[in-house]
């Protein structure tokens, strides 16, 4: 747990800096500039992504897509946000060309509705992401049905994450369907600061109430588990996409073709994560996903290209 927190402690640190839609340089685990060095591309063009750096899964997916860019000769910016509505705004305007991680299908449903007119989605990489609601595991809990009359318990909070984050929208609709709006307050302010509560918690064996989500490194990383959902109010699995600013398909045709190929089961994204939020990789995420690909270069058919 100490080796996953830390790392994730200097994103949200990084995270913190970053102007909520403001871009600027990204470096690997911690969105600082430059600690990975310049991008050193070829002279097919610039393609600019876009990211969260305390979101994981848009990390790591942001620096693998760097690695395969540059190798077939392209120039690759790193733009770190910290909100995911001005992501979606960077797309639509063109700031941004690739959102590398994005959930259009529920999450961001809103902002799709919003901006979708003027972005591209170039398919899914992943295909079983969903958002929770996690308390220890050694809560006595099992579901969200469970938090009803307990929120004494809880000190009537629910930790969450970034106010404009999916997950804390969807949260705010799940409170009523379970009727748990009049007793318990959802807290909002960074990944990065729900994780200190959630660490704090824990090593003290002190109940907390989280927003979480599948896949993301903090479900191993501490001792959760998942409240059952029976009335599905934190809503179904959906596909973590690759979306693209409108044009781009158009404008970088082997890219796109590419990116669209991009599959990664649950053992090859647990993998990339873990290396990315390592300590040892921190501040690398360039040489973390190099370390992942000479790892699984022959074994997934895409990297073979």
């Amino acid at each position: 747990m100490k080796k996953k927190f830390t790392a994730l402690a200097a994103l949200g640190v990084a995270s913190a800096l970053a102007l909520t839609g403001c871009a600027g340089d990204a470096s690997g685990g911690t969105g600082a500039p430059g600690a990975d060095g310049p991008s050193s591309g070829g002279g097919k063009g610039t393609i600019t992504l876009g990211f969260l750096p305390s979101w994981t899964d848009g990390l790591s997916t942001a620096y693998l897509l760097e690695n395969k860019l540059e190798e077939m000769g392209y120039n690759v910016e790193m733009k770190t946000l910290t909100e995911a509505g001005p992501l979606y705004a960077g797309l639509a305007k063109g700031d941004v060309d690739i959102y590398p991680s994005a959930w259009p299908e529920l999450t961001h449903k809103s902002y799709m509705d919003k901006y979708g007119d003027k972005i591209e989605d170039l398919g899914a990489y992943y295909d079983n992401a969903k958002l929770t609601i996690a308390v220890p595991d050694y809560s006595e809990l099992t579901s969200i049905e469970d938090l009803k009359g307990k929120a004494a318990q809880f000190d009537g909070k629910i930790i969450g994450i970034e106010p404009g984050a999916g997950l804390t929208e969807q949260t705010k609709k799940m409170l009523p369907e379970y009727g748990l709006d009049s007793e318990y307050e959802l807290v909002t302010s960074s990944t990065a600061a729900m994780l200190t509560e959630l660490k704090k918690a824990t090593e003290a064996q002190k109940d907390i109430v989280v927003t979480l989500w599948r896949p993301f490194w903090a479900n191993d990383a501490f001792p959760v588990k998942d409240l059952e959902d029976p009335k599905g109010a934190m809503g179904e699995p959906e596909g973590l996409h690759f979306l693209a600013t409108e044009g781009f398909t158009e404008k970088y045709p082997e890219a796109a073709e590419l990116i669209k190929e991009i599959k990664l089961d649950d053992a090859q994204y647990g993998a990339l994560e873990g290396l990315v939020t390592s300590d040892e990789y921190k501040d690398k995420s360039a040489e973390a996903v190099k370390k992942w690909i000479s790892e699984y270069s022959d074994k997934i058919d895409w990297l073979k290209k």
